[in-house]
């Protein structure tokens, strides 16, 4: 989540009002979310058609999902949105626990995923060491249909206001380990800081150009 070093929200918009995500008080804010009425028209909701989830419904799909502590698991998407919170604070235990041990990251502005929870985390401390605890992420829209697949889009704000190239969205894979969901697969596209354009359905015709003209050149990308 860099941005051009890009960044992952203390913050939440499922309505027109923020939301803090700290963990202490998430139980009490998604029990006022889930009695409000009020629907967020501020903003083009990219996952509009997955409702808000008043509890979690075992997947039946999963090895791992059936027993009686999986049940009691939160629905995936607050542990995507604890995540957040828990970068926010610079609360890098927390975080490992949200984290699977063999976690895959990946970060689009990187050539090579992180893998592992250790350099993940590693991660993610160089970045909170050089930038400011004011820039924050701020989550926009995430899915909650899919108890182990989630979708967010964010972005990051400096004192309450939006950074500049700060837009993202990250998909997230959740799996059940010793009996606690843990992010298992996370990627993240972020806003460019330069914005070709046009030019890139140029670059992008002669590149196909090239390799349909030369298909083995595919084999070194």
């Amino acid at each position: 989540m860099t941005w051009a070093l890009s960044v992952p929200c203390c913050y939440h918009a499922l309505s027109t009002t923020r939301q803090h995500l700290c963990p202490a008080h998430f139980g009490r804010e998604r029990a006022a979310e889930r009695s409000s009425a009020r629907v967020d028209t501020s903003f083009h909701r990219l996952f509009a058609s997955s409702p808000p989830t008043s509890s979690y419904t075992e997947p039946s799909s999963p090895s791992d999902s059936t027993s009686a502590n999986d049940a009691c698991q939160p629905p995936g998407f607050s542990i995507v949105e604890e995540f957040y919170a828990c970068i926010n604070r610079r609360d890098f235990d927390s975080v490992k626990d949200l984290i699977a041990e063999d976690c895959v990251y990946e970060d689009l502005v990187f050539p090579k995923p992180f893998v592992g929870r250790k350099a993940i985390i590693e991660f993610f401390q160089k970045f909170t060491a050089a930038v400011s605890s004011d820039l924050q992420f701020v989550i926009d829209d995430i899915s909650r249909e899919d108890p182990f697949c989630v979708g967010v889009t964010w972005h990051l704000e400096w004192t309450g206001k939006a950074f500049p190239f700060s837009k993202g969205c990250s998909f997230y894979r959740l799996t059940m380990n010793h009996g606690r969901q843990q992010i298992i697969y996370a990627r993240d596209c972020v806003e460019p800081a330069v914005k070709p354009g046009d030019s890139v359905l140029v670059v992008i015709r002669a590149v196909s150009a090239l390799l349909k003209k030369f298909p083995q050149l595919a084999d070194r990308f």
